[in-house]
């Protein structure tokens, strides 16, 4: 409905909010879908309510409240940016997220460049979150179990959302961060692999193995 002002005094009445006004649930705080559920029902930008990232970022925070993976409080955030994510994505009090200790990845650079060179180009967003994946390579385990999400299925969502050019690369349904690290070699033409193709590999069940 348009705001049709009846004298001068009531023009500020009609300007626009910044954020989509939605009704504020807190979550409950015990299981995941009860988390993500609480912060997708929180107020955000209008920008960020189309984002179709909102959901990732949800389940990052979330899996990171219940101190699953390997990330620390910031997601691999930098203040200003953490503060740009809960403000405009999630507007309301923030979650106390756990800390943890996190080993430095010297390529982790250079694994962001790799995922921004593939990004959408729709949402700020997807800067934001190859920070966040690069940051859990220094995991030790499965990426999508490193960064706290619920299943290899949200991390694929999140790859194909974000930078479907890389994403669409994986034919053959490689491991993703062992993918992310074949694309970074390429990249930067180092020879990482003896045998012509992955077919003929010795590590080919490796590689391709189910992310359980």
């Amino acid at each position: 409905m348009l705001c049709q002002p009846t004298d001068a005094n009531a023009s500020n009445a009609c300007k626009e909010p910044p954020f989509e006004k939605l009704a504020l649930k807190e979550p409950t705080l015990t299981d995941r879908a009860s988390i993500v559920s609480g912060l997708l029902s929180r107020s955000a930008s209008v920008e960020a309510l189309a984002d179709p990232n909102r959901f990732a970022l949800a389940s990052l925070i979330a899996g990171r409240f219940l101190n699953e993976g390997a990330l620390c409080a910031s997601l691999g955030l930098d203040k200003t940016e953490l503060d740009s994510m809960w403000d405009s994505y999630f507007y309301g009090e923030r979650l106390e997220l756990p800390d943890q200790e996190i080993d430095d990845l010297l390529e982790r650079a250079d694994l962001i460049n790799t995922l921004l060179k593939h990004r959408a180009g729709k949402f700020h967003s997807e800067a934001w979150l190859a920070s966040i994946v690069a940051q859990a390579c220094a995991g030790k385990k499965h990426l999508w179990r490193d960064l706290g999400l619920a299943n290899r299925a949200e991390l694929s969502a999140l790859l194909f959302n974000a930078f479907p050019a890389f994403a669409s690369q994986n034919i053959g349904d490689m491991r993703w961060k062992k993918f992310l690290y074949r694309r970074y070699c390429a990249d930067e033409g180092i020879y990482v692999c003896p045998s012509p193709s992955c077919a003929e590999c010795s590590d080919y069940s490796y590689c391709f193995a189910p992310e359980l």
